[in-house]
């Protein structure tokens, strides 16, 4: 088998050719650096700090006072420092509108995966400009609120061509790029299930994987059953693509186990769990993706995130963005929901947000604050990280920089 590809170097972006020389962050009142070494507790919490960003990356991170010089310099007016935002699931290559079934729904009609394919018939009559124009505004929306690294999946084309040109406008925009031509059986596909896995894992991965990082599948009922999902993965694996999966959201299953047995960065959603699925995600690298968007916007149970906290378990949080079941783009607002309903305390969730997605996209160049990091910070208005729980739907972005270029 292959070894898994490498992580695309970051800094190669176009969003990085505008680098100043050095940059001085003084006077921040509260620095989350997701380094226990720099701080207090595990968000390694400092007080009257200072960072300094050179050439895209964290060059010196302490306290004010002994702060070095800098080309330019910032006063973060004693608010708050965090990482930005690392959203590892994300559904952004789409078109059209579900508003209809939104609406629905909120009127007592039940949540199944059938409307995926109301979006892949708008997606298959949309342009590549259309769909591009759409994943950028999507980006720059996240951005605007802190997100500075993004995954996206392909999944709503289900043709060869389809999935492969929602790749490649992907690929243009993040690194991130994940192949889930498993999202649901075509729709030409519907009476030969078996004769769709062929095409997923031969003719249409030929075609996707030189524009991926990822395979996926989604593992449900209405889906892709166990023996499905496990082929899928590792005809991706065999590719050089690292599977995650989409696992155990609408009932049990074989999901949490499958992604743990073939080593995936990911078991995503994490619903419906088994003593056995948390015992298997607390003793693996699997990270437990939690989407309380999807809850959210379906009316469904939330997942336990204290259950799988306490037993040891890596946990992120991402927003799930997607025309049907989760249409934010807002990581702090899953962050609020994740605090009310899933049992997280506000440190647990914003470092879910951050160095867990991190942990889940097998990065170590994001989610924190420290030297050799990618510097993508994301400056509150606020005195505290805790107040992206306690203050839920305010807009507390004050400034956003993504490899030491200040976008927002």
């Amino acid at each position: 088998m292959p070894l898994p590809r490498k992580a695309p170097a970051p800094l190669e972006y176009p969003y990085f050719e505008r680098l100043p020389l050095s940059t001085l962050i003084t006077d921040i009142g509260c620095l989350v650096t997701n380094d226990p070494a720099h701080g207090t507790g595990p968000l390694g919490l400092l007080a009257d700090a200072a960072v300094v960003v050179e050439a895209g990356r964290i060059a010196w991170v302490g306290h004010a006072a002994s702060a070095p010089a800098a080309d330019e310099h910032y006063d973060a007016d004693d608010r708050t420092l965090i990482p930005g935002f690392v959203d590892s699931h994300a559904h952004l290559v789409f078109a059209g509108d579900r508003t209809a079934e939104f609406n629905a729904r909120m009127s007592g009609q039940a949540y199944t995966a059938g409307g995926i394919r109301t979006t892949v018939a708008a997606t298959r009559a949309a342009t590549d400009a259309e769909l591009d124009t759409n994943l950028t505004r999507f980006i720059e929306e996240a951005l605007r609120q802190g997100t500075t690294t993004i995954e996206c999946k392909s999944g709503y084309g289900l043709t060869v061509a389809d999935e492969a040109r929602a790749l490649r406008i992907a690929a243009s925009h993040t690194p991130e790029t994940t192949y889930l031509g498993a999202h649901v059986v075509a729709p030409e596909y519907a009476d030969d299930p078996a004769g769709y896995v062929d095409l997923v894992t031969g003719e249409m991965l030929d075609a996707c994987a030189p524009h991926a990082r990822w395979v996926d599948v989604f593992c449900e009922n209405g889906a892709f059953d166990g023996d499905q999902a496990r082929a899928i993965l590792k005809a991706g694996q065999e590719r050089g693509l690292i599977p995650r999966v989409h696992a155990n959201q609408l009932s049990y299953g074989p999901g949490v186990q499958l992604a743990v047995e073939l080593g995936a960065a990911s078991a995503d959603h994490c619903t419906h769990l088994t003593d056995a699925d948390v015992a298997a995600l607390a003793s693996s690298d699997t990270v437990a993706t939690l989407l309380p968007g999807a809850e959210f916007s379906t009316r469904a149970a939330y997942p336990d995130a204290r259950r799988l906290l306490d037993a040891g378990a890596t946990v992120a949080l991402s927003t799930d963005c997607n025309p049907g079941s989760s249409f934010t783009t807002s990581m702090a607002f899953c962050i609020a929901v994740a605090v009310r309903e899933m049992g997280m305390t506000p440190d647990e969730a914003v470092h879910a947000a951050t160095v867990g997605g991190a942990r889940a996209l097998r990065r170590t160049d994001v989610g924190s604050i420290t030297v050799g990091a990618r510097a993508d910070l994301l400056l509150l208005d606020a005195p505290s990280h805790v107040h992206l729980a306690y203050r839920p739907g305010v807009p507390l972005t004050a400034a956003v920089w993504r490899a030491g270029v200040r976008e927002v």
